[in-house]
């Protein structure tokens, strides 16, 4: 059976589980808190497996792997910062977070933001920053289709259009059926996938090259695109641990925690998400720093793991893989859409002018933004890693400031809200447009810089 038909068969297979628990999923949703939060009823395994899985699909498996093949050791960098962000977000501000969700029946990150404001302040906030989520979680969608996309012309005889329409409409119909119970636990099935998948081709590389040492020493010696010394390197680590920033604000990532079923569940979830990011993260390093070596220096960046899986794996394995490592990639676009459709529904107040079609509305949304995603996707074409990684930035310096003002008990007021989540987000916008600093350092750090100085500065009085 040739390698193709593996794939294909593995991937047909592994959609209509998808779509069995989405079905599944469904006799569980009753009402709003079951459809956006599973009704907080999530264990540590479902909400670490699928926060890690939302937070590292397409940017990781292909964007990631790709910064290293091109970058070198340099963006080893990248790895503490990642790191102290699963830190932050679960032991910093997920107990507050929990307890703040049940205590005001919070269900959305939104509602989180805008706690102790009143009135049309309130009101304004809450419109202004779902049109934020609305438009990062566009492009991020985008860069998920675009992966996806990558995997089936990698594959098979298919058109990029074609490719992504298949993907997006399946991923928008388990959404539909079985919320934030169908997103999550598919999405911790997809980590597993990608966790095995990971390992055991860093396994195959370091084995190829002789030793992990190997691994290192030949992306020491081989020529990368980043300086050697001076202030230029000096932004590029700040720039890489920045990228650990983005997590606090993260509306997909953050709803995990608010799901949980207790507090007790926050530490033993950690436990499960920073071990699963340690391996996949190091995988990750490994596939791309070896690439060089296994690879050569003709290989476009966002194929490294393709054409790796390819290098190393039997034909017809590298079809299974590809399959999994497909769903996977396509998984994150789950969490995005629902929290989009959540952010119009809930927090523009549709659902309260509508009431009993809260569901509808949301649906709609989330084929609105899967739409617009396609669009970008086909006419717009851009890096993966880079286009999430904007998103990824715009979100936590718009929101990640004030969550942890309000985590660390130290809450702006209603108008230090607001301007600090316009100035987080415009400011990101702002240099993003600019010439690009080593590392993008002031799109990944300065914005949440001085949008936290601002909240904190204009707090909330008691």
């Amino acid at each position: 059976m040739q390698a193709s038909t593996i794939t294909l068969i593995t991937l047909v297979l592994y959609q209509l589980a998808l779509l069995g628990i989405g079905f599944w999923a469904k006799s569980r949703t009753h009402s709003m808190a079951d459809f956006f939060l599973g009704g907080r009823t999530l264990g540590p395994w479902v909400s670490a497996l699928s926060y890690s899985a939302s937070s590292s699909s397409a940017w990781v498996l292909l964007g990631l792997s790709g910064f290293f093949y091109i970058t070198g050791t340099m963006a080893l960098w990248i790895l503490p910062g990642v790191w102290l962000g699963y830190v932050v977000v679960w032991l910093v501000i997920g107990p507050v977070l929990r307890q703040a969700s049940e205590k005001y029946d919070l269900i959305t990150l939104t509602d989180f933001l805008v706690l102790g404001v009143s009135g049309k302040l309130k009101s304004v906030i809450q419109i202004i920053a779902a049109l934020l989520i609305l438009f990062c979680f566009s492009l991020y969608v985008a860069s998920q289709f675009q992966g996806a996309g990558k995997a089936f012309s990698s594959a098979f005889d298919l058109s990029m259009t074609t490719a992504v329409m298949i993907g997006a409409g399946v991923v928008l119909l388990y959404t539909w059926v079985g919320g934030f119970w169908a997103v999550s636990v598919t999405d911790a099935m997809q980590a597993g996938f990608m966790v095995i998948v990971a390992l055991i081709l860093a396994i195959l590389a370091v084995i190829e090259l002789g030793s992990p040492i190997a691994v290192f020493t030949a992306a020491t010696g081989s020529e990368t695109t980043m300086p050697a010394a001076g202030i230029a390197t000096i932004g590029f680590v700040l720039g890489c641990l920045g990228i650990g920033i983005g997590p606090l604000g993260q509306p997909q990532l953050l709803t995990r925690l608010m799901a949980l079923r207790s507090v007790a569940d926050i530490r033993s979830g950690f436990t499960i998400a920073i071990t699963w990011s340690v391996v996949i993260f190091s995988s990750m390093a490994v596939l791309g720093l070896s690439a060089r070596s296994l690879l050569g220096t003709d290989t476009a960046p966002e194929t490294v793991f393709f054409a790796l899986s390819q290098s190393l794996l039997p034909a017809a394995l590298a079809g299974i893989v590809l399959a999994a490592v497909l769903s996977a990639i396509m998984s994150t676009a789950d969490s995005l859409l629902l929290a989009a459709g959540s952010a119009a529904a809930h927090d523009m107040g549709l659902a309260r002018r509508f009431a009993g079609k809260e569901l509808l509305i949301s649906q709609m949304v989330t084929l609105a933004v899967s739409v617009i995603a396609v669009v970008l996707t086909l006419m717009v074409p851009a890096s993966i890693f880079s286009r999430v990684l904007f998103a990824w930035s715009a979100m936590g310096a718009a929101f990640g400031p004030v969550v942890l003002l309000r985590a660390l008990n130290r809450p702006p007021s209603g108008i230090g809200v607001l301007l600090s989540m316009l100035t987080g987000f415009f400011l990101t916008i702002w240099f993003y447009l600019l010439p690009n600093a080593p590392g993008d350092v002031l799109e990944r750090v300065a914005p949440f810089v001085i949008a936290f100085l601002l909240a904190f500065f204009l707090r909330q009085r008691d």
